[in-house]
């Protein structure tokens, strides 16, 4: 397997690289003559039992005999397997073993340097390949890359407009707060071995190369390192982890996040440790988030999203105080509005028609407390709220585009996608040619793009048929409503009976959420096989094109109810005597308060439900598998002096949790933001809630990156990625959203045509909304009853329905415009 996976190319490869270091600089690059042993070797390869030998941080420098560890491969062995298996499961063991000795044989020849340990007890072994790179390799890579290290230190330009308004007006910051080691800014371009010289910091190999520089230098050779035929796909640590042959590969945190020893300065604490005390703390909840110091330790594409979270809360807090006080308003208005006095007074004056195939007639005045709930959030201030929330969307994005420019600026990664970003190496191998890029000139793999474009429009029509089986969803469950309606009305328990309606939409909103659920873990995987098909050029490219297609489903999936609700639900049903079936199921009616408290109904069990859902599984789930490994590994350790002096740096790291990116964690934000803005005109609470939760939110993520989760590898970004058109593409639907929201689903214009035209006093208004049943129904019912419609008695559609569909047909104009 070594001399296969060694032949041609790649061996040619091996030596390239080792003519090319050697002709550059010989004694600059090659030279590996001992230095002075610093005190501190946490992430060394030196032994648990030696001084210090894990109290310092993973990034400092270590030393020609126990060189400093930039990335950890661990597998696990059953030594009792040798005894049980049969020859399938034998031959499986061997070839993973094959492809493991492979691999590690192909490492040592691209330059890395290696040192295991081994843990076992009885039964199993764990054991740990300590990866580190030389001087050589890391210039050499560094290049490769197009790295862009400093050149020239700089002040830190960080700046807080808020903090800058406090300080002018002289108020005390609250928020502000002095975290210790703050990163310096530097001129920076792409590294040349050539120009080592004019680079900050070459006289010192141990610092030139930071700590996140040499993680994913070392990434970038176990992503390309093969262990069999390219072609076939069987080369990158990736591939060697999903097919179980390693069990992790991941870079040393840097030393512990717990209180230091006694004595130790500010200054003197690792930066993990900084991060904790000042970030991921549950008592910094209230501070800035000290971006530069995530940036350094994480990368630029953690802190991105850190900083577009941080950016996004800080917004919500002024739309959060106007929909709790639009709420309130509503709240006094519903014992007030004369409207509603008039139902709950009505007594047995409108007797209305029954609402199911088997439903009984019914007096309006039942409906008394649903009519007070719509109340609260059908009024006035409703309209002036969703024209404030239109408003501060659109004002959202557009300063979120300055601080991200700003950003990308400060952190020197504005044009990491044009210039910087290297093509994906499964890309790489898989690719049937090389051409030119087109703005560095250099060949690289190339994939035709007519050839990508049939496969994305394939991809397509299995993302469709998936929406299809979405809707198909929907459809169950509006059936699932409409019957479970129909029994509850037939209950004996008068209470049951009457609020019938209103107990299948709730449970039909729990079903809902159940199937929104269960879909969304099976399409995500499925859309992770069509990316990989589509064959895109690099990881920005990749991660866009998954992100767009999971959107399109989970927009659906967690959308489609609510947009039944909010435009679909009591517009067909015709009317008594005429009344329309869907699979000979009579279509749903609003029930007494309007859909609008059947929307916000909805929005609060998925919204409110699934940040709930989230929020236990990121806190008790991880604490769970947590324990767990950590009793697993911990039951392996043999008692004696390694015991006493606790686990190793790598043992500690691997007892952690993996580090699963941040795909998620965008996708669970830019759902709650289309939740606040979409159908804010029926629940102007919603921004209050995703307030509080992204209060939660944010430090539950550090927390989770800083101390329950592996050290993910630094990587680089420009922006967000496609999560801001996204955001963008949300924010228009917004605006069209809620105008026909307070256009068809709310009284507010039929309520402003009445004043109008009849009386400014709203007196007689419900009388003017209800229509009566056709003489041909109340013959055959032998009594007649009334239903919310503009409509004649024949059941044909009033002069007053037109007229109140030419306003709201003005109104949705007029209102999509004004933003």
């Amino acid at each position: 397997m070594t001399s296969e996976a060694c032949s041609g190319s790649r061996c040619a490869w091996s030596g390239t690289l080792r003519r090319r270091v050697l002709d550059e600089d010989t004694a600059v690059l090659i030279d590996m003559a001992p230095r002075p042993e610093k005190g501190d070797s946490y992430g060394s390869t030196a032994r648990p039992s030696e001084p210090g030998g894990h109290q310092a941080a993973a990034c400092r420098a270590g030393t020609p005999a126990n060189p400093r560890i930039d990335f950890v491969l661990v597998w696990e062995e059953d030594l009792t397997l040798g005894r049980q298996q049969d020859n399938a499961s034998r031959g499986k063991t061997d070839l993973h073993r094959a492809w493991r000795e492979t691999f590690l044989d192909n490492l040592r020849v691209a330059g890395l340097h290696m040192d295991q340990r081994d843990v076992q007890d009885e039964d199993s072994a764990v054991h740990y390949v300590l990866l580190s790179a030389p001087w050589a390799v890391l210039c050499y890579y560094a290049e490769d890359l197009r790295l862009k290290l400093p050149l020239q230190e700089l002040p830190n330009q960080a700046s807080n407009w808020s903090a800058g308004l406090l300080q002018w007006l002289g108020v005390p910051n609250i928020l502000l707060e002095d975290v210790p080691d703050v990163p310096p800014e530097y001129y920076s371009c792409q590294f040349k071995v050539s120009k080592l010289s004019r680079f900050l910091g070459n006289d010192n190999r141990d610092t030139f190369f930071t700590c996140t520089n040499r993680h994913q230098i070392v990434f970038e050779i176990l992503a390309k390192t093969p262990y069999g035929h390219e072609k076939k796909g069987l080369f990158g640590v990736d591939q060697l982890l999903s097919q179980g042959v390693f069990r992790a590969a991941f870079p040393l945190h840097d030393g512990p996040f717990t209180e230091p020893l006694e004595g130790l300065r500010a200054t003197g604490l690792s930066q993990r440790h900084v991060l904790f005390r000042h970030w991921a703390h549950w008592r910094k909840w209230y501070k800035y988030q000290p971006l530069d110091h995530v940036r350094r330790y994480f990368g630029e594409k953690v802190a991105l999203y850190f900083a577009w979270l941080g950016f996004y809360t800080c917004w919500l807090l002024p739309v959060a105080v106007v929909g709790t006080l639009v709420f309130l308003v509503g709240c006094f208005m519903a014992f007030s509005d004369i409207p509603t006095q008039e139902v709950c007074s009505s007594t047995d004056s409108f007797e209305m028609c029954p609402l199911c195939l088997d439903c009984p007639f019914w007096l309006l005045s039942s409906a008394c407390a649903q009519v007070q709930v719509g109340r609260l959030f059908d009024h006035e201030g409703t309209v002036f709220f969703s024209s404030f929330v239109a408003l501060w969307a659109v004002l959202f994005l557009e300063y979120w585009k300055r601080k991200s420019a700003t950003l990308a600026y400060r952190w020197g990664c504005s044009d990491f996608e044009d210039i910087e970003e290297r093509p994906r190496p499964q890309f790489a191998a898989s690719a049937p040619m090389t051409a030119p890029n087109p703005i560095t000139g250099v060949d690289e793999p190339y994939f035709p793009s007519r050839s990508r474009v049939h496969r994305v429009l394939a991809g397509s029509v299995v993302v469709a048929m998936m929406v299809a089986v979405v809707v198909m969803c929907l459809v169950s469950v509006i059936l699932y409503r409409a019957i479970m309606a129909i029994l509850v009305s037939r209950s004996d328990n008068t209470l049951l009976a009457a609020w019938a309606s209103r107990i299948a939409s709730l449970t039909g909103s729990v079903v809902n959420l159940v199937f929104i659920l269960i879909l969304s873990k099976l399409y995500v995987a499925l859309a992770h096989v069509l990316t990989r098909w589509e064959m895109h050029r690099t990881q920005t490219r990749f991660e866009d094109a998954f992100t767009l297609k999971v959107f399109i489903f989970q927009f659906v999936n967690f959308y489609s109810s609510p947009i039944y609700i909010a435009f679909f639900k009591g517009r067909f049903v015709g009317y008594p005597g005429s009344y329309h079936s869907l699979f000979g199921v009579r279509n749903e009616e609003c029930a007494a308060g309007g859909c609008l408290v059947e929307l916000a109904q909805e929005l609060l069990v998925i919204m409110v439900g699934k940040q709930v859902i989230n929020n236990v599984q990121e806190i008790l789930v991880p604490k769970l598998k947590g324990w767990w490994q950590k009793f697993r590994l911990r039951s392996k350790r043999k008692v004696g002096a390694s015991t006493a002096a606790g686990p190793a740096p790598w043992e500690a790291d691997y007892e952690l949790l993996p580090c699963e990116g941040l795909f998620d964690e965008y996708l669970e934000m830019v759902l709650q933001f289309g939740f606040v803005t979409i159908f804010v005109a029926a629940c102007p609470l919603a921004p209050l809630f995703a307030l509080l939760n992204n209060w939660v939110e944010i430090r539950l993520d550090a927390r989770k990156f800083v101390c329950e989760r592996r050290r993910p590898v630094a990587q680089r970004a420009q922006d967000v990625g496609i999560w801001f058109p996204i955001l963008t593409g949300i924010t228009h639907l917004a605006v069209v959203s809620n105008a026909c929201l307070l256009a068809f689903s709310s009284d507010f214009l039929p309520r402003a045509y009445y004043r109008w035209t009849r009386a400014g006093d709203l007196r007689g208004f419900v009388n003017f909304t209800l229509a009566r049943a056709p003489p041909a129904f109340a013959a055959g019912q032998n009594r007649t009853c009334r239903y919310r419609a503009f409509r004649e008695d024949d059941g044909r559609y009033s002069w007053i329905y037109w007229h109140l569909l030419a306003i709201r047909l003005a109104f949705v104009i007029v209102f999509e415009s004004c933003p």
